[in-house]
């Protein structure tokens, strides 16, 4: 792998080789991050306090774009040691609080003008997402919250960063599927159901006009589940704008029902939103999965990616 720190200014720092890493990948939320090490010379730290952005690539691929969250270089016995830390370009939207405002009608267009391309972040690929009415941005949000509110809440659609550094505001797209059969190098393997914390149904209530929406998980509840949320919308909400409330709650509660954790020799071997087949003969974990979180790093006994599985259907 090899890491290169970039300057303000544009000077390009390329790192000594890794002694170890470890970068973590998530579909949007967490922010993904990166920690690395290597050596070091102690008398070259000032190029160090102006690095602000960080990529790593692996083979001549670009495998994470960022910015940089923490430096630190010491020395010890064994020689001098840098290791750096960060975060991906969505950082830059979380530590950034939006300007509070309404909007008479807000579309994906007006979201990224004002809370996303001024901090000079590009745009990948986009869907086309319904312009919503009344929308607001709170004041105290961050910008990351008014383009992730406007875009989960009312569009059905994550946003999150890709390794290039581009936000992406579009669907999955479901290419070739990554299968583990019975021949696959599965280190270490758990399959959890986690029914604490997922909704049966969410009642979603408008005072001013004294209505009530219900949305149901059919599936939960069917199996037993019994957990409700009840949510108070502001007065002037419209009867979309509940429903949007209701089914976003549900999902986002789903998503943690079912969940595979496994390791894998080998770094990289996949990454969120791709599909995971499972097809071997034991009766565990069987199915189509979505890869909701993959770390990679290096330890002790060598390289590895640990990939965090959910139903494909549950992860939008």
């Amino acid at each position: 792998m090899t890491g290169t720190l970039i300057c303000w200014d544009g000077r390009r720092v390329v790192l000594p080789d890794l002694t170890s890493w470890r970068m973590e990948y998530a579909c949007g939320i967490p922010c993904d991050s990166f920690y690395l090490e290597c050596l070091w010379e102690p008398g070259e730290a000032g190029a160090l306090a102006e690095a602000v952005r960080f990529a790593a690539e692996e083979d001549g691929e670009r495998v994470f774009t960022g910015v940089v969250d923490e430096v630190c270089c010491g020395w010890d016995e064994d020689g001098a040691r840098l290791s750096v830390s960060g975060r991906s370009m969505a950082a830059l939207l979380l530590d950034n609080e939006a300007l509070g405002c309404d909007y008479q009608t807000a579309t994906l267009a007006d979201i990224l003008r004002d809370h996303v391309t001024p901090y000079g972040i590009q745009v990948g690929r986009t869907d086309r997402l319904p312009a919503v009415p009344d929308f607001s941005v709170a004041m105290g949000s961050s910008e990351w919250q008014a383009l992730y509110h406007f875009c989960r809440y009312y569009g059905g659609v994550t946003p999150r960063f890709d390794r290039q550094g581009r936000l992406q505001v579009c669907a999955w797209q479901d290419g070739a599927r990554r299968v583990l059969d019975e021949d696959a190098a599965v280190l270490e393997l758990a399959w959890k159901e986690k029914r604490y914390g997922v909704l049966s149904e969410v009642l979603v209530r408008d005072k001013a006009r004294d209505q009530v929406q219900r949305v149901v998980h059919s599936g939960f509840a069917r199996r037993g589940g019994q957990c409700r949320r009840v949510l108070t919308m502001p007065g002037r909400s419209s009867y979309q704008a509940m429903r949007y409330s209701g089914e976003y709650q549900l999902q986002r509660a789903a998503e943690g029902w079912h969940s595979v954790e496994l390791m894998l020799p080998g770094a990289f071997r996949a990454w969120p939103g791709e599909l995971v087949e499972v097809n071997w003969k034991r009766d565990v974990c069987r199915g189509l999965w979505r890869v909701t979180e993959s770390v990679c790093g290096t330890d002790a006994k060598g390289a590895y990616t640990r990939l965090t599985l959910a139903d494909a259907a549950a992860v939008v």
